[in-house]
């Protein structure tokens, strides 16, 4: 960094923006404007992105006054189009030259690293244009692709932003940037809170910008909003004996609802405890935004805290106000619990038949009653396995018959949040086991990744039909994720049943071309839908490419999950050790490993019959083959061992302990593989094949870099 610097200042005055909006820009303006930043060469310390329902704004520490010069070798088109043969500039010479603002006597004639034969090259200079010149377009123009979810209209331009702007603050080192967007003029002028300190605030510079809001009553720092919300909750937890249970989602939210937040409690008549209490906090926190609280043995109470946007005379009237407007949410509440209690699952499940799931699946497949008897099938079949549950298989088969059943309830039409989890409550009151009741609940989960992940038994086996009969169904009629776009949420659907697997690692015996086949199946079985081994397979690829993306972000290096997948993907659990495994394999063994690959690979490319049958008698009388031979013969037993129980790291530890026998062949005074001899040739392939094929299965050794 050199040359004077100063501040920059940017706001947006708008009419209120909605939170979830207010918090994506805040997150990703700064990563946008310091693009826009660098584009103009411009040098800088830090950008941050600081706002309120009513205003957005940046503020840039220590941006240059100018742009360096710039020096730079521009090539042009190939010396065959940019010159004539009489020497001259040909047409496309001087648009080229004239692009970049040079004479077309001066372009040169050079060789180009990458390109072959000679080229025009243009030797370009710009001088730095000062910033305070560049910022009018550059603001403009970076306002202007500001992306938001929905924009609107309004006046009678064609501006369109996410709320009606109505002032701009645009100062460097303490003076206006002088330029027009939005049909607004930039300024010095803020606005202070809409009701404490209403009208113009002149704001003296960047510096000066936080403290100079906080005068008039808006606290533009969402860090020290939070702060201040928190230490509100503390003040009436204090006031109230209560604690106010944690809920980080919804303090995340409502730190964009205000400018000044000030705290207010309010209770609730204690009747309502009756109905379970996920309704209650669903309730306050999803429609009203409020805050429950709790007694120190973390049993809800009937009262509540939210956060006002301002200061008022009389909080109560605010609280009567807030109560009153629950208590009419709650006895909806009560309502649907009590009409839901007279009904049973039998009743909700035949209601289910009339419910579509997914239209494209057919008549015969297509509403949510189809996808529980599927699901049933699909949990028979996997009890009927290996697969221990616990206590019983019958419970897993009861929990996926009795899984959506809660969806055609009084109760989840008004609170969809609470699918699951009403028909947990439910399953209890009607007597039914917690293992039964429990899984009806947690086959959601997990929710989103790293979400809670069900509980052993009944639960994972549901969850895991639930997601696969949707995958498999999804893929079979062409609902297949494209780019960004996954509007079924099925690579959710398919981490899930991956973080699953990992989690239950070895207690979970089945594949992932397994639970394919088994989901096929309950699909043809009522001839409902045809699988072909088309959708099949794409189906492992979608997998193994979110396992592959799972296990990086886990922290494995991605070179190493390429190679362990490149070997097999079918076991998330085994994908997931190997590639541990594989990342402390040595430089050295990795190395020559991956060059026995490699030559078998060749061997193959150029049909050279491998027979793999060892003849000893062959070797060179050098011993090199014979004691990799017998490393090989004394190492045997503990490879198939290794690999049986899952033990990839002792499995390296053996290819480590014979790597110098396998040097050895390769060395000087080693071995010729692919000797003109072809006994010599397929005798030396056999031994680098029984050398690899343990480890093959482990991982794709050529995918590998040298690198530990």
């Amino acid at each position: 960094m050199s040359g004077d610097r100063a501040d920059l200042l940017f706001e947006i005055g708008c009419e209120e923006i909605p939170a979830k909006m207010l918090a994506k820009a805040l997150e990703d303006l700064p990563a946008a404007l310091e693009r826009k930043l660098a584009e103009a060469r411009l040098e800088w310390k830090s950008v941050r992105a600081v706002g309120t329902p009513r205003r957005l704004a940046l503020i840039v520490k220590q941006l240059s006054d100018r742009q360096p010069d710039l020096d730079e070798e521009v090539v042009g088109p190939p010396v065959s189009a940019a010159f004539g043969a009489d020497g001259a500039v040909t047409k496309a010479g001087q648009g080229f030259a004239a692009k970049n603002g040079v004479e077309p006597s001066t372009l040169q004639k050079k060789e180009v690293p990458g390109k072959k034969g000679m080229y025009a090259v243009a030797q370009r200079h710009v001088a730095g244009q000062p910033t305070r010149a560049l910022l009018p377009d550059l603001l403009r123009d970076f306002a202007s692709k500001i992306p938001w979810p929905k924009s609107m209209h309004w006046g009678w331009h064609d501006m369109t932003f996410v709320r009606p702007v109505q002032w701009l603050v645009a100062l460097f080192g303490g003076e206006v940037v002088p330029f027009q967007w939005a049909n607004q003029q930039a300024g010095r002028a803020s606005r202070g809170h809409r009701f404490l300190s209403p009208g113009p605030i002149e704001i003296a510079s960047a510096e000066k910008y936080i403290e100079t809001l906080r005068a008039a009553n808006v606290v533009v720092d969402q860090d020290v909003r939070l702060t201040e919300i928190r230490g509100e909750l503390k003040r009436i937890e204090g006031e109230t004996g209560l604690r106010v249970r944690p809920d980080e989602a919804l303090l995340a939210e409502v730190i964009h609802l205000g400018e000044y937040p000030v705290g207010v409690s309010g209770g609730f008549d204690p009747s309502f405890l009756e109905v379970p209490e996920e309704m209650i906090v669903t309730a306050m926190r999803t429609h009203q935004r409020y805050f429950a609280m709790e007694d120190k043995a973390g049993k809800l109470a009937n009262r509540f805290v939210t956060l006002m946007a301002t200061i008022v005379k009389d909080p109560k009237v605010v609280s009567k106000g807030n109560e009153k407007v629950l208590a009419s949410r709650l006895s909806d509440a009560k309502f649907f619990f009590a009409e839901d209690r007279k009904h049973t699952f039998e009743h909700w499940n035949k209601k289910l038949d009339g419910v579509v799931f997914q239209a494209k699946l057919g008549d015969k497949a297509k509403t949510i009653g189809d996808k529980v008897r599927r699901i049933t099938q699909i949990v028979e079949t996997l009890c009927s396995g290996s697969f221990e549950l616990h206590p019983s298989a019958k419970a897993a088969a009861d929990a996926a018959r009795l899984c959506k059943a809660d969806l055609a309830s009084m109760a989840v039409s008004e609170f969809p949040e609470l699918q699951g989890v009403m028909g947990r409550h439910y399953a209890k009151l009607a007597g039914t086991s917690d293992e039964v009741a429990n899984a009806i609940e947690q086959h959601y989960w997990p929710k989103g990744q790293g979400g809670e992940l069900p509980k052993p038994g009944a639960s994972v086996c549901v969850a895991i039909a639930d997601r696969i009969d949707t995958l498999v169904g999804c893929f079979a009629t062409g609902l297949v994720p494209t780019g960004s776009a996954d509007p079924l949420g099925l690579r959710r659907a398919a981490v899930g049943v991956l973080t699953i697997m990992i989690d239950q690692g070895s207690k979970f015996p089945y594949t992932i071309s397994k639970l394919i086949e088994t989901a096929t199946h309950a699909y043809m079985r009522e001839q409902a839908l045809t699988v072909t081994p088309e959708h099949d397979k794409a189906l492992r690829e979608f997998f193994a490419a979110r396992l592959r993306a799972l296990l990086i972000e886990e922290g494995l290096p991605a070179q190493d999950v390429d190679a362990v997948i490149g070997a097999s993907s079918d076991d998330p659990y085994d994908v997931k050790l190997r590639a541990q495994a594989v990342g402390k394999v040595p430089a050295a063994a990795r190395e020559v490993f991956k060059r026995v690959a490699n030559i078998l690979e060749d061997a193959t490319a150029k049909k050279i019959m491998i027979r793999g049958l060892v003849d000893p008698a062959l070797f060179a009388q050098n011993g090199v083959e014979q004691r990799l031979w017998d490393a090989l013969a004394r190492s045997r037993n503990e490879l198939a061992k290794a690999r049986k129980d899952h033990k990839y790291q002792e499995a390296f530890e053996v290819l480590v302990r014979i790597q110098p026998e396998v040097a050895a062949f390769f060395d000087k005074g080693g071995v010729m593989v692919m000797d003109p001899d072809p006994a010599l040739r397929e005798n030396r392939l056999s031994l680098l094949r029984e050398l690899h094929k343990p480890f093959s299965a482990i991982a794709d050794f050529r995918l590998l870099g040298g690198a530990a």
